[in-house]
């Protein structure tokens, strides 16, 4: 369908315009790229009045409701526009919106790197991620390109690839000639029957023979089916998650592993072993780019840390760890040739610094390493709690 969106719909069609934001006070607000700039609109917007009615009337277009029962809505298209909207009292009048575009761009890598988000020796390195069908975690703060780089990586798929997404709301818009099956949550209704979220998702997937689950953000407790699947043999796999850096990434899945009834040992133990690579984003004057590359190390202890191999502040020549050249070679595979280094900086002289207790396990041999691991932590690995299991969630392994 095509969603009318009145007053607004001028700035929507503007090129590269990805977000437009109205808030309470009618004033209106876009981002081109460069950052939120506020735009001058005769809309009469201004009005409560005019501005909740028309927060409503654009949720009923997509079938959502937004009244003083329910002040707050999401609602999506199939085309990728995502609309959030909030009713006073919950905002100080009117109606509060935020709009999110689809860039009708189809981005590469080499377009990102010609915009600035990453050094030029990057790009292969990004791409024989995807080749060697390594797992990877994207995460960054909002609006930092997390959903840019995932549909850019996506594109580096060969395309007989059967790829299976899972997303809240339809954001990925994969491209047609990708062999990809795309699954969005439902709503429960006004009885609250009837909804089928991202866990019921996520565990849908393993069932649907996909080469690449694609989880469009992880936030809630469907990370244990996600560690689960991708700890089963499912490889090449991508998630993103909001994160403020790698070195805060275990702290924010062991959060997310506590509303699955995960011990924080499970979690760490099954995170080292589900993702080879963490790239984290940064935007700053607007310019988004990739602030750090690394991995997941688990310690005897059962604690996880996030190890950064590589740092980059936008501008200067990126920084290396003493484990790049390794860490590389290992998620890249062992014929790989490139250059290590490219014109960064190099820190240290060798690679012990940091060692994981558990080794990383490949491919089919995964599953069994990771219930060999489980054992060996004991019962605090159980990641799920009786009253789950009499839920009928059982800690199957698939």
């Amino acid at each position: 369908m095509t969603l009318r969106l009145g007053p607004l719909e001028a700035i929507a069609e503007r090129e590269h315009v990805t977000d437009i934001v109205v808030t309470s006070d009618g004033r209106v607000w876009s981002d081109s790229g460069a950052g939120l700039k506020q735009e001058v609109v005769e809309s009469g917007l201004d009005s409560p009045e005019v501005m909740r009615d028309f927060a409503v009337r654009l949720c009923a277009q997509l079938g959502r409701r937004l009244d003083d029962s329910c002040p707050i809505a999401d609602a999506s298209t199939a085309q990728g526009v995502r609309i959030h909207a909030v009713i006073a009292p919950l905002v100080p009048q009117g109606a509060a919106l935020s709009i999110r575009l689809p860039d009708a761009r189809r981005t590469s890598l080499e377009d990102l790197q010609a915009c600035g988000f990453c050094p030029g020796p990057w790009i292969d390195f990004l791409r024989g991620l995807v080749r060697a069908h390594a797992s990877i975690l994207i995460s960054g703060g909002t609006g930092t390109g997390k959903t840019t780089l995932l549909r850019a990586l996506l594109g580096e798929c060969d395309s007989d690839e059967r790829i299976v997404t899972v997303e809240e709301i339809r954001e990925l818009a994969i491209p047609p000639k990708q062999h990809c099956e795309s699954l969005v949550v439902r709503e429960p209704n006004i009885e609250g029957a009837g909804g089928v979220g991202l866990e019921d998702l996520v565990k849908a997937t393993v069932r649907m023979r996909p080469d690449r689950i694609v989880l469009g953000e992880c936030r809630g407790e469907e990370i244990a089916d996600l560690l689960r699947a991708f700890n089963s043999g499912h490889k090449g796999g991508m998630v993103t998650i909001h994160s403020d850096g790698i070195e805060r990434l275990p702290a924010r899945l062991i959060s997310l592993g506590l509303l699955a009834d995960m011990q924080p040992a499970a979690t760490a133990f099954m995170a080292q072993g589900a993702f080879d690579c963490l790239i984290h984003l940064s935007r700053a004057g607007g310019l988004r780019y990739i602030e750090q590359m690394g991995r997941f190390l688990c310690r005897g202890d059962g604690s996880l840390t996030g190890d950064v191999v590589a740092r980059w502040n936008g501008q200067s020549a990126p920084w290396y760890s003493p484990a790049w050249d390794s860490w590389r070679r290992e998620v890249l595979g062992a014929g790989d040739e490139q250059a290590p280094y490219g014109s960064g900086t190099i820190q240290g002289k060798n690679d012990d610094d940091k060692t994981a207790v558990f080794p990383r396990v490949k491919n089919s041999d995964s599953a069994q390493a990771t219930r060999a691991g489980m054992d060996r932590l004991g019962d605090g690995m159980q990641p799920l709690t009786e009253a789950r299991k009499r839920a009928g969630k059982e800690d199957e392994w698939i």
